[in-house]
């Protein structure tokens, strides 16, 4: 009997456009998989490049580096150690292709292209790769002379079901899938799911390996993992960390079987999962970006709270730098509250009125306000003072200025422009409001490992009192919004799961509340494209996936709904529309 075929699964941390810095750790991660006694060492989808290159990929300059990079990778593995299998852009006969190569005994062996490239969400890959034909097989010989025949996919291949049937029917053993898959909620089990239908299809085991890291909005996961021909998950690898996964393989007649179970990583709870995405994502905006820490205004507020504390757990407190802005309407109970934030934190904390600034201003603007009454104006005016104050912190003293309002607030416009939406990053822009209560009590209740913050960071009575903005005499924020349980469920009806209004109502849900979210929502377009970018958690962030245009007159009959009799065959028009009651 031969020796047991040994296949690594690496999931690397790369930064998009850094190639001699991924080109290292490839390298390096490959040297630790020979080390174990790997014969095959599987990188994700474009991992010499990172993902996603977006337009990146386009220049001329940055194929020639890559493909330098990948000769370069290639000759290694006439070292007799393992060959790679590894994400590269290609470039043939004029084509661009998204493609994953085989390297072996000193040279590329062969490569394949993505067939099915995704143009949805937050992919555009249509935009800048041709898509590759229905791939075959690609024959990898091992050290004892046994030849393996692999069934190699990219991402959005394993979406379909052509990709693995073909492979199947054309001679594939041992199907394996390279991958940047970014985080949002549920998305492991999709995958798992998507997996075993593959290989039901198919009768192969499929070996899946996942990117990790930030990149911009975008958290990858991990989680790579394998299943055998029988369905049976036998290894997993950690989530939001780099890892490297070793499964061992033995051929018995057509069939490749594990020869134990690997190691299985437990799942994420969702909360955890949550935060560990807003934590790397952070964590890696920074670092690679090269900013030497956060500043961030600390309200005393759950919002600024939340933030206070994934900063400090992606960074450690001596990159954190919070500042208190009271006005006159600030609560005695929120300085001292964002004062406690941060001795528990153990961040640099200082205080700045704004009354001053705030007196000037009403000075400057009193001859041509004369005679109308104080309204959001002034308002706005206190939180864009608070805006200029955080960003000269950042301009002087280089660390970005982190944001911190929540998808709620951003949904319905109930934010600043030029004031409390001032910033580089936001970690909680794709987090409702509910979900920042659910992560402060989650975070007090539990410190997992790799986080550096404290235990019990977030006082009580931040998470128990009344959101308020503090622009005017006893504010809260329900008195401009719906409680904020009813307006995520109405939210996520109409960003989510792209509900109409009329939906809605039909799930019993106010028809009055109702249509004054949805104009909220419509309305606040022309803020959301001023926003800083953030974390992506759920299928539908601003930005990337949710893309509505500003000028947009069809909201106005978003509202509405056909007037039209159960025998009517004609279309209707817009004059017989009625309204939702």
């Amino acid at each position: 009997m031969s020796e047991p075929l040994v296949i690594a699964l690496v999931q690397i941390n790369p930064t998009v456009g850094d190639i001699e810095g991924n080109l290292e750790l490839l390298r390096e991660t490959r040297t630790r998989a020979a080390a174990a006694g790997a014969d095959l060492v599987v990188f994700p989808e474009l991992a010499i490049v990172g993902y996603p290159p977006e337009d990146l990929v386009l220049k001329a300059a940055l194929w020639d580096y890559a493909y330098d990079a990948l000769v370069r990778l290639a000759r290694e593995t006439a070292d007799g150690g393992p060959a790679v299998v590894v994400g590269t852009p290609w470039r043939e006969k004029g084509k661009l292709y998204n493609a994953v190569a085989l390297l072996a005994e000193g040279r590329i062996e062969a490569w394949r292209a993505k067939h099915a490239l995704p143009n949805y969400g937050v992919f555009d890959e249509k935009r800048v790769f041709e898509p590759g034909p229905v791939p075959g097989p690609v024959p990898f010989r091992r050290t004892d002379g046994t030849l393996v025949r692999l069934g190699l996919m990219i991402c959005e291949d394993m979406w379909v079901e052509d990709v693995a049937e073909a492979l199947a029917e054309t001679g594939a053993e041992i199907l394996i899938v390279i991958n940047g898959s970014p985080f949002e909620r549920d998305k492991p089990d999709v995958r798992l799911q998507l997996a075993v239908a593959r290989v039901t299809e198919s009768g192969l085991p499929l070996l899946y390996v996942n990117q990790v890291g930030g990149q911009d909005e975008l958290v990858f996961d991990g989680a790579s993992f394998v299943l055998d021909a029988r369905r049976n998950l036998i290894a997993q690898a950690r989530a939001f960390a780099p890892d490297l996964l070793i499964t061992r393989w033995r051929q018995e007649g057509e069939l490749w079987v594990p020869v134990e179970k690997g190691r299985i990583e437990p799942p994420l709870e969702r909360l955890e999962a949550i935060w560990r995405a807003m934590v790397l994502g952070l964590k890696d905006y920074v670092e690679k970006n090269r900013f030497p820490g956060v500043v961030l205004g600390l309200s005393g507020g759950i919002d600024s709270a939340v933030s206070a504390v994934v900063a400090v757990d992606a960074l450690g407190s001596a990159r954190v730098h919070t500042v208190m802005m009271p006005s006159r309407y600030t609560a005695r109970e929120s300085i001292e509250d964002a004062a406690e934030v941060a001795r528990r934190l153990g961040v640099r904390h200082d205080v700045i009125g704004i009354e001053p600034a705030v007196a000037a201003f009403e000075q400057m603007l009193a001859p041509l306000f004369a005679g109308r009454a104080p309204d959001t104006t002034e308002e706005n005016i206190q939180a864009r003072i608070r805006g200029v104050l955080l960003m000269a912190i950042s301009n002087k003293f280089g660390p970005m200025l982190l944001t911190t309002g929540n998808k709620s607030e951003m949904s319905v416009g109930y934010a600043t422009l030029y004031g409390d939406m001032c910033g580089g990053f936001s970690v909680l822009k794709d987090v409702y409001k509910t979900t920042v209560f659910e992560l402060a009590r989650w975070r007090n209740a539990h410190r997992p490992e790799g986080l550096l913050g404290p235990s019990d960071p977030i006082p009580e009575r931040v998470i128990t009192k009344p959101p308020s903005a503090e622009l005017r005499p006893d504010q809260k924020d329900e008195d401009s919004l719906p409680p904020y349980p009813l307006l995520d469920q109405i939210l996520e009806g109409l960003i989510e799961e792209d509900l109409s209004p009329r939906e809605l109502v039909a799930r019993g849900l106010p028809a009055d509340v109702v249509r004054r979210v949805s104009n909220m929502l419509d309305a606040a377009e022309y803020k959301r494209r001023q926003a800083p970018p953030g974390v992506k958690i759920t299928r539908k962030a601003f930005g990337r996936d949710r893309r509505y245009p500003i000028t947009n007159a069809f909201r106005r009959l978003g509202l509405v709904v056909p007037k039209a009799s159960p025998q009517a065959t004609a279309p209707v028009h817009s004059q017989e529309l009625l309204t939702l009651e």
